[in-house]
């Protein structure tokens, strides 16, 4: 019998020995698809190209607009708008030689017409009758203010957008994102929705000044409801217009890149919207065009739709979706929303207790082997490009590329992280925090698969969960914030808000992410308008005023944060090896550990400063302190004084003074 070559995965791994042959085939079935691919159209990067093709293209050789889609059950198309007063019967599509539909506007004749701005319609007669759809590649799609309902519109700006980033350099987000993650409509303080420029001239300053080099935008794709924090996409390639025109959105993104800052959307390819007015549900009349047909193509948990992977036309969508954004918007890289959902027929909906889980029934090859091909789009069309999976499942290999047995990812998040944060502040008191449990949570990863970790993100931020802050301060938030109001669940919370994120960011991973406004401790969940609360913006957005308020403790947060992020991206943490363990002391609540020459000290404990506390350090030299949770400046006391040199002794010992909810980092001067 022929003997399996065993991949890197597999050698690195022992534990994967029983699966040499699953992963074998995983990589098996990615070469596949991929020469399949290749030989029809060449390459990867020219099959992703069908927003090229489909949707309303003009053809400079024809000298006229050619519009197309793939609707191979539908029995008749035509294309309605302003242009023809909504007819449904004067621009019949017919079927080309690759049997999509196909309609020509010359020029001449249309270009009083057919103009930038005008609302387009598809009327599409089916097996299931007749309907008025919006295309499925449209680039722009517009609500109705009086009547709410959605219309596609021609997008041919006169002037093209004038980029000015070409000299803008991703490689140090690359290397170590230090991520802000935020939502254009919600970002600002006003009730309303935020728009993509105010966002590039309000907001952006602020998140530059906080010393992050990513920023992580969600909603983007349209999505006709807006409380669904962008995750019911209806229009994968408009970017919504909620914010602005897209135009704004690359005046937002390319002054991001003026930053320094790389901008990475969240994507959403796992589900889409169930909506027949607005979506591809249904779209040529049978229910398994994009999607499976009967209860494989519906998503119970979400309320939508389930993509169809393994489709050849369906892979053309999704992967010319992904080269869209990167080529069309300049966005340097993906998160990719619900992977955990893809890659499995349960959605996740079990205990990964096996590694049966990942390579035995319930999983989604066809899901699989798209995630592989979008990740060689993402990577082969832009050098330095992120792809970062939304993952909880665990599944090996997942961020190692396919030639090593993997899915070709470059980081997944760390959403153990804040899960273990928010399950320890609910069923402990202090005094039973266990050490030994979050050093392991925090530092156990997969061999060469790099995590992005997070004390909290959007999850914990909205309505039906609580952020940090609010777990260790609650109602006393609303009441004692003044500077000059003393209040002991204040003080603890603040203190452990700072350990909490220092210890998450310079242990838990190669990356590093935040939700906009956490940083200086949010007072207010995020709740989108809806029914339930009078459709009102009063949660929908962000109060930066608290944290400028310079008779409040926000501000201490929110320097704590900068410093925080500046020091760690100053000493290049994140790209660093894992963490050095130097120190586990259970008795007094203390951590010590090493990370490319940095040393972090943590004193968990509720009482406890210690003069005199000693511990061993790798290099012998004089250390001094860089980072001190403990000043007035982060809402301290102010009890360790960070002028102090400390010199190891013959033991290679430091010895310095450890006050109670302090965390301190130490670098070596000399």
């Amino acid at each position: 019998m022929h003997q399996i070559e065993k991949l890197p995965i597999i050698q690195e791994d022992p534990w994967l020995d029983p699966y040499v042959h699953d992963v074998h085939e995983r990589f098996q079935r990615y070469k596949r698809a991929r020469k399949e691919i290749e030989d029809a159209e060449g390459s990867l990067l020219d099959f992703a190209t069908a927003h090229h093709y489909y949707g309303i293209n003009f053809d400079k050789e024809k000298a006229g607009w050619v519009y197309r889609e793939w609707a191979p059950n539908a029995k008749a198309l035509s294309l309605i708008g302003d242009f023809n007063n909504w007819d449904r019967t004067t621009h019949q599509l017919k079927k080309n030689k690759r049997g999509d539909w196909e309609l020509f506007l010359p020029y001449k004749e249309y270009k009083d017409r057919f103009l930038h701005g005008s609302r387009i319609k598809v009327h599409i007669s089916g097996h299931k009758g007749e309907h008025d759809r919006i295309p499925a590649y449209i680039r722009r799609v517009i609500q109705d203010p009086k009547t709410y309902d959605f219309s596609g519109q021609v997008w041919t700006p006169a002037e093209p957008f004038q980029w000015t980033d070409s000299k803008f350099d991703p490689s140090e987000g690359f290397r170590q994102p230090i991520i802000y993650e935020c939502h254009v409509g919600m970002a600002q303080e006003t009730a309303g929705v935020g728009t993509y420029r105010e966002f590039a001239d309000i907001i952006l300053p602020r998140i530059i000044e906080g010393g992050y080099n990513a920023i992580q935008m969600m909603a983007i794709q349209e999505h006709p409801y807006y409380g669904s924090f962008g995750y019911h996409v209806s229009n994968f390639f408009a970017p919504s217009s909620r914010f602005g025109t897209p135009e704004d959105l690359k005046y937002l993104i390319n002054k991001a890149h003026e930053g320094g800052l790389m901008v990475i959307m969240d994507i959403v390819h796992s589900h889409a919207v169930k909506n027949l007015a607005e979506g591809l549900n249904e779209f040529d009349g049978s229910d398994h065009q994009y999607f499976h047909s009967g209860p494989r193509g519906y998503h119970e948990g979400w309320d939508s739709k389930l993509f169809d992977y393994g489709k050849w036309e369906v892979k053309k969508f999704l992967l010319s979706n992904v080269r869209y954004w990167l080529e069309e918007f300049h966005f340097d890289g993906y998160r990719f929303d619900g992977v955990t959902s893809m890659l499995y027929f349960h959605h996740g909906h079990t205990d990964f207790d096996h590694y049966d889980k990942y390579f035995k029934n319930g999983v989604d090859w066809d899901a699989v082997t798209y995630l592989q091909l979008a990740n060689d789009v993402v990577h082969g069309f832009r050098k330095n490009a992120l792809s970062i999976a939304e993952d909880v499942s665990g599944m090996p290999g997942l961020c190692r590329q396919p030639e090593e047995g993997g899915c070709g990812f470059d980081f997944r998040l760390g959403m153990g992280i804040p899960d273990f944060w928010i399950k320890t502040l609910k069923e402990k008191q202090d005094e039973e925090w266990d050490l030994h449990e979050m050093w392991s949570i925090l530092s156990n990863r997969r061999y060469k698969e790099k995590t992005i970790a997070y004390a909290e993100s959007h999850d914990q931020a909205l309505v039906g969960d609580k952020t940090l802050a609010f777990w260790l301060m609650d109602k006393d938030m609303y009441f004692h914030m003044h500077v000059n109001d003393p209040n002991l669940v204040i003080d603890r919370g603040i203190a452990l808000h700072k350990l909490i994120r220092l210890f998450t960011i310079a242990l838990g991973g190669e990356g590093y992410l935040n939700f906009i406004g956490n940083e200086f401790g949010h007072p207010e969940w995020v709740d989108f308008p809806r029914e339930g609360n009078g459709w009102s913006y009063h949660y929908a957005r962000r109060l930066w005023s608290v944290a400028d308020n310079k008779e409040l403790k926000y501000q201490f947060l929110n320097n704590f944060d900068k410093a925080m992020v500046h020091t760690i991206r100053e000493n290049n943490v994140l790209s660093a090896q894992n963490a050095q363990q130097l120190n586990m002391d259970g008795q007094n609540k203390v951590i010590v550990f090493e990370r490319n020459n940095l040393i972090f000290v943590f004193n968990f404990s509720t009482g406890n400063s210690i003069f005199g506390y000693k511990f061993w350090v790798p290099q012998k030299g004089v250390y001094r302190v860089i980072l001190n949770s403990d000043k007035k400046e982060f809402g301290g006391f102010e009890r360790v004084d960070d002028a102090i040199d400390y010199p190891t002794d013959e033991h290679q010992q430091l010895s310095i003074y450890l006050t109670n909810r302090t965390a301190l980092v130490l670098k070596k001067v000399n």
